[in-house]
C-alpha cells in the first residue's frame, strides 16, 4: 500500500504518541503481551488469622507453560489486581515473613475476571513446605453475557471442517451456519441480527468486513475457515454488554488468543479424512435413487443414480518452544483443507422441431464434474519477555483458498468460478507494567482480498428456455476483486491504584486505522444472451424459435473503484468497586469514519434533471436535499458514542451466587459493497437489457434488430449497443443515512455448585437504523396493496432505487447455562467436562422479509412487525469424558436440539390483501427427548496409544460421526402464500404446498477418520 506524503505525515504524528507511550520506563509490564481483549485478569484480597486484611505480601505468578512471571503486592486493605495475563495455567504464590507461604493453580481465561482470595496462617519462622489447591476458571464477577470456550473444548469436540467458530453455537442466543457439503458461506449471527453486524478478534485484531457481507473478512462466501484451529488457545463469544473496548459490532463479538511456545519442544501433527463412502445418502437422495432404481427395474437396465463425489482431507501441524526459556518462544502451524467434490449437469432434453436448438446439442454438456476447493492456513509468533517489565510479540497469518464452482444443473462445466480469496495479517505489540500501570500498544497490517472470476475464457452465455428446463452455456459472467488493506495503531492503558469511594480500575484507549478500498466490480462483463421458442419483450409474444436471442444481458462502462477510510475509535471505561461485593462496569465509546458511504459522490445532472421533474409523480416521491449529492453535503457522522453500564454482585464473600445486569448502546457499521459501491457504478458501469426482435422481423419500440456478428463481437460494439437501447438505474443514498445501532440490555444471577457453574440470563435486544434498498417508482395503495408504479423507463432509466434506515429487529430470550471444564483430580482420576445451554427467545423484525435481506420491495415501511424464522427454543450440550476402563479412551459430542419456529409468511397484506403477518407459519414443537424437529448429534471417540520408549510422545486414533441419527432436518419450508387466490366467492383458496419443506437443513449421517500425533 503506498502511502503519500501527507498520509505519512498523519501517520507519524498519530504513531508516535503510541510509541512514546509503549516506551515509556514508567509505564514498564508484563512479561506477557496482549491488549487486554485477549487477556484475562486476577484480583481479590490476602487476609491473614480472623480475616484481618495484610499488606505488603508478595504475589507472584508463574506460567506454568511458558515459565514467565508476573508479580504485585497486596496493598493497605489487603487487596491486588493483576490486569493483562496471557490466558493459561499459573501457579500463584503468596508469602509474607511470618506467614506459611501459599500456593495455588490458577487458569487466566480470555477476557474473564478471576476473583482469587488468599488466607495466610502465621508460623514462627518461613517453612519450605507450601500449600497447593487447584481453583478452576469459573468467572462470577462480570456484567457481560459471555462464554469461554476452552482449549479442551477446541481440541477434544467432533469438528467436520476445523473451522474453529464452530463452537460459537454454545453460547446462548448465537446461531451459526451448519457444516454442509455443498455450502459456500460459514458465518455467525446473534441476537436476532444479520451476520454483518457481528465482529471477531484475534489477537486483539479485527477481522471485521468493510465491504461486503458477512461480518468476518472472508466468510460470507466460503466453504473455508477464518484461522487455523490449531493456532487458536481459547475464545470468548460476548453475545451481550461487552465493554467499550470492543467496536464495530452492534451484535455479538468473539474475542480469541492465540497460542503461543512453551519452555518444553511440543508439536502436534492431525490428519482426518471422509470420502463418499463416509457419507450417507439424505431423504432427497434416497428418493431419487429410488425413482432410478424402480425405472430401471422396469425396463431392465442399470440404474442411473450415481452417488455424489466427495472427499475431504484436513490436515494440521503445529510446533513451538523455547528460543530462550523463561524468556523467549516461537510457535507456527499450517492447516490444509483439501476437498473434491462433484457437481452434475443435468440439462433435460429440450423438444425436437427447432433446427437453431438442435445444433446447440445441448445434453453434450450433461455428466459429473470435479469441484475442488484448497485452502492452506499459516500462522507464526514470536514472543519475548525482555525484562521483569516489558515483553514483546510478533505475529503473521496468512489464508490462502481457490474454489472452482458454481456450475452444475443448468449450468454446464465452462460456467465454473475460480473463487479466491486471500487474508494477511501482520502484528507487533508491545508491553510495559509497572505498580498500578498497564500500557498495551499495537500495530497491525492486514490484507483482505476476495476475487471471483471465471475459470475459463471469457465465452459469451447463451441461455435458453423451453418447456420442462433450460440450461445455459458459455463462461461465468464476472469478475469481482475486492481489496481491503488496514494500516491499525491502537493504545491502551489501564490504572488499578486510584481509590476513591472504592477501588477502580481505569482504562483508556485509542486506535487509528487508515483503510484502502480497491474494487473491481466487473458482474456481468460477459454478455448473456436469452432464448426462447415464443418470447414477451413487453409488446406481445412474439416467434423466434431460438433462431435469435429474444434478450441481451451486459454491463459496461469503468468497473473500478477506489477509496481512502480512516477509522478512529476512543474509549474509556472504569470497573469501580465501591464496595467489595460490588462491581460496576462504566465507560463510553466514540467511533468515526472518515468515508464509510461515498462522500465525496456528485450525483449527475441529468439523474437530477429526471427525478426533479417527475418526482411528484413517483409512489415514493424522495427529498432532493437528502438524496441529491453534491460531493460536500454528505457528512461523516460524529455522533457515535456509546454509553456502556454494568454490574456484579457477589451475595456472598465468596461471589458463588452473583446477581449481574447491564445495559449499553452500540453502533456498528454500513457494508461498503452495496451502498457506497453500487450508487456510482449503477451510472458508471451500467447494467442493461436489450430487447432484440426476431429474425427478418421489423423491431417495435423498445426493440432493435438482431446481428449474428452479437455473438462474437468485441467489448466496443456491445458498448454501443447496450447504451442505445437498454435502461441503467438510479441509485441515491440518502446524504443523512443513519449508521445501524443497537441497545442491549440484561439481567441474571450466576450460582456455583461445587465444580458446576450455572447462569440465568434475561436479555432484550432492540437494533435500529438497518440499512435497506427500496423503489422510489413502485409502492403500495391506499388499502396497502402491491403495486402502483410510475414508467421511469420511457424517461430513461428502469428504477430509482433509493436507502432507507426504516428496518429494526427485535431478540428477547431467556437462557439457562450449566457448564463443568473438563478436569481430572490427579492422574488416575476420570476426567470429565459437560455444559449445557438452554435458551427460550423470539425474534422479530420490522421492513423487511427476512434477517439479511438488503432490497425491500417495494418499500420497507409497507412491511410491518413480524417473527422472521424465530426458533422459540434450543438447546445445545455439549460433553467431553474419559472412559473408565479403556485406558486412554475418550468420548466427546456436541448436541444441538431445536424446538418451535415460527416464520414469516411471504404473501402478506402487500401482495394478497390477507394480513398473513399476522397469523405466522408455526412448525415443530417442544416436549420430550426425541420429538424436537431439529435434532443433530455429533460425537467423537478417540483412543491414544503412549509411547513408552518417549513419554513425551504419544499416538491417537479418532472416529467422529456427524448427525449420528441420521436425522432429517428440513428447512426452506414453502411460507410463500398460505392460499393461491381466491375463489369466484372471494374466499381465499388454500395452496396445496403450504409450509411443505424444500430443502435440508442438515446433510445425512457423516463419519470422519482421524489420526493424530503429538510430541
Amino acid at each position: 500500500m503506498r502511502l503519500t506524503f501527507s498520509v505519512r505525515r498523519r501517520l507519524a504524528g498519530a504513531l508516535l504518541p503510541l510509541l512514546g507511550a509503549a516506551v515509556s520506563p514508567a509505564l514498564a509490564p508484563d512479561a506477557a503481551l496482549h491488549a487486554q481483549t485477549t487477556t484475562g485478569t486476577v484480583r481479590g484480597a490476602v487476609t491473614g488469622d480472623g480475616g484481618a486484611p495484610l499488606s505488603a505480601v508478595q504475589i507472584g505468578a508463574r506460567n506454568v507453560e511458558s515459565g514467565i512471571q508476573r508479580g504485585t503486592q497486596s496493598r493497605d486493605d489487603g487487596t491486588y489486581i493483576l490486569p493483562g495475563m496471557i490466558p493459561g495455567n499459573y501457579d500463584f504464590t503468596v508469602r509474607r515473613i511470618g506467614y506459611a507461604p501459599l500456593t495455588r493453580r490458577v487458569v487466566v481465561q480470555v477476557g474473564a475476571t478471576q476473583i482469587q482470595n488468599f488466607t495466610l496462617t502465621t508460623q514462627a519462622a518461613t517453612l519450605t513446605t507450601v500449600q497447593v489447591t487447584a481453583a478452576a476458571a469459573k468467572e462470577t464477577r462480570t456484567s457481560e453475557v459471555a462464554t469461554n470456550v476452552t482449549s479442551e473444548q477446541i481440541r477434544k469436540l467432533p469438528t467436520p471442517s476445523r473451522n474453529f467458530l464452530d463452537l460459537a453455537a454454545l453460547a446462548p442466543g448465537v446461531s451459526v451456519t451448519e457444516d454442509r457439503l455443498n455450502f459456500t458461506g460459514r458465518t455467525f449471527s446473534a441476537n436476532g441480527q444479520p451476520a454483518n453486524n457481528v465482529n471477531l478478534f484475534i489477537d486483539g485484531t479485527s477481522l471485521k468486513n468493510d465491504l461486503t457481507a458477512g461480518g468476518v473478512s472472508g466468510q460470507d462466501a466460503s466453504r473455508g475457515n477464518p484461522f487455523p484451529r490449531s493456532a487458536v488457545q481459547e475464545y470468548r463469544v460476548i453475545s451481550q454488554n461487552f465493554k467499550a473496548e470492543y467496536q464495530k459490532a452492534s451484535s455479538a463479538i468473539i474475542t480469541a488468543t492465540t497460542r503461543s511456545g512453551g519452555n518444553r519442544w511440543s508439536g502436534n501433527a492431525l490428519v482426518g479424512y471422509q470420502n463418499a463412502g463416509l457419507v450417507q445418502l439424505d431423504s432427497f437422495q434416497r428418493a431419487d435413487k429410488h425413482v432410478a432404481d424402480s425405472i430401471a427395474r422396469k425396463n431392465g437396465t442399470p440404474s442411473t443414480f450415481v452417488r455424489p463425489e466427495y472427499k475431504r482431507t484436513l490436515t494440521a501441524l503445529s510446533i513451538g518452544g523455547p528460543i530462550i526459556k523463561d524468556k523467549m518462544h516461537v510457535f507456527g502451524s499450517y492447516e490444509g483443507n483439501y476437498q473434491n467434490r462433484a457437481s452434475r449437469v443435468n440439462i433435460n432434453p429440450p423438444p425436437s422441431g427447432f433446427a437453431a436448438l438442435d445444433t446447440v446439442n445441448l445434453t453434450q454438456y450433461n455428466g459429473s464434474f470435479t469441484s475442488p476447493f484448497r485452502e492452506d492456513l499459516f500462522f507464526g509468533k514470536l514472543d519475548n519477555a525482555f525484562n521483569e517489565n516489558s515483553s514483546g510479540e510478533l505475529s503473521f497469518s496468512d489464508r490462502h483458498e481457490t474454489d472452482i464452482r458454481d456450475f452444475g444443473g443448468i449450468n454446464v462445466y465452462q460456467r465454473a468460478t475460480n473463487y479466491r480469496q486471500d487474508v494477511k495479517i501482520a502484528q507487533g505489540k508491545y508491553s510495559y507494567f509497572k505498580g498500578a500501570l498497564l500500557n498495551e500498544a499495537k500495530v497491525d497490517f492486514s490484507d483482505f482480498r476476495r476475487n471471483p472470476s471465471p475459470n475459463f475464457a471469457a465465452v459469451p452465455i447463451r441461455h435458453f428456455f423451453y418447456p420442462g428446463g433450460e440450461a445455459r452455456v458459455g463462461s461465468y459472467e464476472s469478475v469481482q476483486n475486492f481489496d481491503q488493506r488496514r494500516l491499525g495503531l491502537r493504545n491502551d492503558l489501564t490504572y488499578s491504584g486510584f481509590r476513591g469511594l472504592g477501588e477502580h480500575v481505569v482504562k483508556g484507549g485509542l486506535s487509528i486505522d487508515f483503510v484502502r478500498y480497491d474494487v473491481v466490480k466487473d458482474n456481468n462483463r460477459v454478455p448473456e444472451f436469452f432464448y426462447n421458442a415464443i418470447a414477451n419483450t413487453g409488446n406481445g409474444d412474439q416467434v423466434y424459435n431460438y433462431e435469435t436471442p429474444f434478450a441481451l444481458n451486459y454491463q459496461t462502462g469503468d468497473p473500478n473503484f477506489k477509496a481512502n477510510n480512516r477509522q478512529v475509535g476512543a474509549y474509556i471505561q472504569d470497573d469501580w468497586s465501591p464496595i467489595e461485593r460490588l462491581t460496576l462496569n462504566l465507560g463510553v465509546r466514540w467511533d468515526y469514519e472518515s468515508y464509510m458511504l461515498n462522500r465525496g459522490y456528485v450525483t449527475p445532472q441529468n439523474v437530477i434533471d429526471t427525478l426533479t421533474r417527475y418526482n411528484d409523480s413517483l409512489p415514493n416521491p424522495l427529498d432532493l436535499n437528502r438524496y441529491v449529492s453534491n460531493g460536500s453535503n454528505r457528512k461523516p457522522f460524529y455522533g457515535a458514542f456509546q454509553p456502556r453500564l454494568g454490574f456484579s454482585y457477589g451475595i456472598d464473600r465468596n461471589s458463588r451466587t452473583t446477581i449481574f445486569g447491564g445495559w449499553g448502546m452500540y453502533y456498528d457499521r454500513i457494508p461498503f459493497d452495496l451502498y457506497a459501491i453500487d450508487e456510482y457504478q449503477k451510472l458508471h458501469h451500467p447494467s442493461f437489457t436489450v430487447q432484440f426482435a426476431p429474425r427478418d422481423s421489423t423491431p417495435v419500440p423498445g426493440q432493435i434488430a438482431w446481428s449474428d456478428t452479437y455473438l462474437t463481437t468485441d467489448r466496443a460494439v456491445l458498448d454501443q449497443v447496450a447504451h442505445a437501447a437498454g435502461l441503467p438505474e438510479a441509485w441515491f443514498i440518502d446524504n443523512k443515512a443513519k449508521i445501524p445501532r443497537s441497545t442491549q440490555m440484561n439481567a441474571g444471577v450466576r450460582q456455583l455448585f461445587g465444580q458446576f457453574a450455572t447462569t440465568v440470563t434475561f436479555a432484550y435486544v432492540h437494533a435500529y437504523d438497518l440499512m435497506a434498498l427500496n423503489w422510489a417508482n413502485f409502492g403500495t395503495n391506499a388499502n396497502g396493496l402491491c403495486c402502483t408504479s410510475f414508467n421511469i423507463g420511457a424517461h430513461g432509466f428502469s428504477n430509482f432505487i433509493y436507502s432507507t434506515n426504516d428496518k429494526e429487529t427485535w431478540y428477547k430470550g431467556i437462557s439457562l447455562q450449566l457448564d463443568r471444564p473438563y478436569a481430572r483430580q490427579d492422574s488416575s482420576s476420570i476426567g470429565w467436562g459437560a455444559g449445557l445451554t438452554y435458551t427460550y427467545s423470539s425474534r422479530d423484525l420490522k421492513g423487511a422479509d427476512g434477517i439479511g435481506d438488503d432490497f425491500d420491495f417495494p418499500t420497507s415501511a409497507s412491511i410491518p412487525r413480524h417473527p422472521s424464522n424465530d426458533e422459540k427454543h434450543r438447546i445445545v450440550a455439549n460433553f467431553i469424558t474419559d472412559l473408565p476402563y479403556l485406558f486412554g479412551t475418550q468420548f466427546s459430542g456436541l448436541i444441538a436440539l431445536g424446538g418451535k419456529v415460527r416464520q414469516n409468511v411471504g404473501c402478506n397484506s402487500r401482495f394478497c390483501g390477507i394480513n398473513e403477518t399476522l397469523n405466522p407459519y408455526e412448525r415443530g414443537g417442544f416436549t420430550v427427548p426425541g420429538t424436537f424437529p431439529y435434532q443433530m448429534v455429533n460425537v467423537r471417540l478417540r483412543k491414544d496409544f503412549p509411547n513408552f520408549a518417549r513419554s513425551n510422545m504419544s499416538y491417537g486414533i479418532t472416529l467422529d460421526v456427524f448427525n449420528l441419527f441420521n436425522r432429517t432436518n428440513l428447512t426452506n419450508y414453502n411460507t410463500d402464500a398460505r392460499y393461491s387466490g381466491r375463489d369466484a366467492n372471494g374466499n381465499p383458496i388454500p395452496n396445496p404446498d403450504f409450509g411443505k419443506a424444500r430443502d435440508l437443513a442438515t446433510d445425512a449421517r457423516r463419519y470422519q477418520l482421524g489420526a493424530e500425533l503429538n510430541f
